[in-house]
Formats: C-alpha cells, sequence, structure tokens
C-alpha cells in the first residue's frame, strides 16, 4: 500500500519569514485557523538568508509558535523545520510540550539537521560539522524526555542523568515527529523516528525507494511514514499552484505545505489560497 493510499490528504500554509511584520504573520495565522487549513508553518532562522543578504528582519520561530498556539484554535501548528544544533535537545523538549499544551495538542514537530552556514560562523554556533550525529541523539533524547519518567543518556555529544522532563505532551506519546531531508544517514534517521518524512516532491521516486529500503532494514513498514512537500507559490496564478500541487499528489506526497514567498503580501495571498481550498482538496480524491 502507497503512502498516498493510506493516507488522507492535508494541506497548510507557510508564510515567508523574512521581512514580514508580526501584523502580517497574525492576518495569515487567522485566515489559516478560520478558512480550514490542516496546519500552519513557520521557519526557524536567526538570520535572514538568500540573495538578498543576511541583514533582513526574521523573527525567532519557537517564540512565534507559541503565539500561534494562542492566536488559532483549530488549525495544526509547527516549525518547518526546526534546527537541530540551535538547542540543546532537552530545552528543545521542554519548549514543544509548552506549546503541545498552549494549542490544546495541536503541535507538528518538525525538525532537521540544520545547514545555514552563515549563522552557524556569525553566531558561534557549534556543532554544523556534526550535525547528523547530534540530530540522531537528540531524537533519541526528546523521545525519552516525552515519555519516559526518567532519562539518562550517554552520547558522544549529549549526556543525560536521571533527567526529569514534566509535564509530558498532552499529545500519547508524543506530537507527530517530521524530519527534513534526503541523505543516506538522515533517511535512515527518518526511518526509525519520522511519523512524516519532508521533501521537495522533485526528490523523485528514487529517493522515497531508499527510505522504503531504510525502513525495511529494520523491519518498518514504509507506508507508516506520511510524505510531504512544500510547494512554493508567489501570487500569480492559483493554477500553476494547483498545478503543482497536483505534481506533488502523483508523486504521493499527502502533506502539502504552500509557501508564501511574497512576505509583505501573506495575508491577500493567503486569502487566495484559502478560496482555492476546495480545488486544493480535490486533488487527493
Amino acid at each position: 500500500m502507497t503512502a498516498a493510499a493510506r493516507h488522507p490528504l492535508r494541506i497548510g500554509l507557510k508564510p515567508g519569514a523574512q521581512d514580514i511584520t508580526v501584523e502580517e504573520l497574525r492576518a495569515v495565522w487567522r485566515v489559516a485557523d478560520e478558512a480550514g487549513f490542516d496546519h500552519l508553518w513557520d521557519y526557524d532562522h536567526f538570520q535572514s538568508f538568500g540573495p538578498r543578504g543576511t541583514a533582513r528582519p526574521i523573527f525567532e520561530g519557537w517564540t512565534l509558535l507559541a503565539a500561534m498556539a494562542e492566536a488559532t484554535e483549530r488549525v495544526r501548528v509547527g516549525c518547518l523545520v526546526t534546527g537541530n544544533t540551535y538547542r540543546h535537545p532537552a530545552v528543545l523538549a521542554k519548549m514543544a510540550v509548552t506549546v503541545d499544551h498552549l494549542s490544546g495538542g495541536r503541535l507538528e514537530f518538525g525538525l532537521g539537521a540544520a545547514w545555514a552556514e552563515h549563522e552557524h560562523v556569525g553566531l558561534g554556533i557549534d556543532g554544523l560539522a556534526h550535525r547528523v550525529g547530534l540530530l540522531s541523539e537528540s531524537l533519541q533524547i526528546l523521545n525519552a524526555l516525552w515519555t519516559q519518567e526518567r532519562t539518562t543518556f550517554g552520547g558522544r555529544y549529549h549526556r543525560l542523568r536521571d533527567a526529569v522532563s514534566e509535564p509530558k505532551p498532552l499529545q500519547r506519546p508524543r506530537p507527530p515527529v517530521w524530519i527534513g531531508g534526503g541523505g543516506e544517514q538522515v533517511l535512515r534517521l527518518v526511518a526509525r523516528h519520522a511519523d512524516v518524512w519532508t521533501a521537495t516532491y522533485r526528490a523523485g521516486a528514487e529517493t522515497a525507494e531508499r527510505l522504503a529500503e531504510a525502513c525495511a532494514a529494520i523491519g518498518r513498514d514504509p507506508a507508516e511514514i506520511r510524505h510531504a512537500s512544500e510547494c512554493a507559490w508567489d501570487g500569480e496564478s492559483v493554477d500553476q499552484l494547483v498545478e503543482t500541487c497536483g505534481r506533488a499528489v502523483e508523486a504521493s506526497f499527502t502533506e502539502l505545505v504552500i509557501t508564501l514567498y511574497r512576505p509583505s503580501a501573506a495575508p491577500e495571498m493567503a486569502h487566495r489560497v484559502a478560496e482555492a481550498l476546495p480545488d486544493l482538496r480535490r486533488l487527493g480524491a
């Protein structure tokens, strides 16, 4: 059974992170909640990125998630994806539980190995050279802190001794875990820990096959893992957006995150996507 056959189509919104105001973000959050989107996302960066440089305004992702949890009632919220190197896993575990409680159990937990070299160098953040090993240890620690009364862990990068983390998440045993990436080592982590694998739909069947092989190696059914794709939209043709999302669905992606690539126009773009939501949902019929 394919992932598409087992899982219903879910559609989310993700406004751009750079050059966007709090008021514009709140407007997008309202649209996502009121129009019936399945999930709502933000970024996890401390400095801007891209061809326009690193000095553009950008807000911190997990602080925004707490605000998103309070500003919405129905839509699920998450960070796509959290940079693992930015926070100690015990701190991140506590932050995630806090947002899960604030949202009434609506957290989707996205995590990746991190990639932004300019942030690590500029801000003096260590770990980029060992990012996959750090990600592996963090996933183990997060799961233990969320599910066990006490956690002792001895790894290469992290050590916990009889650690307590209370309260536990509202979602049991833990919030859904989304892991981004397509390298061999990360795919093995996806197979072992993820509920959702996030990649571009252009990653193709070959990458999905490698993920299935990683699942088979540990005895896991690959159809248990949902496939997520970001579908970027510049605000021009809605028909083109529907076509892009259709290609992702044809490639067996069942979690679509529509990324609004014009931050200052994000509220208006969100309204236009909301109007197209019935057409988008029919892609999964």
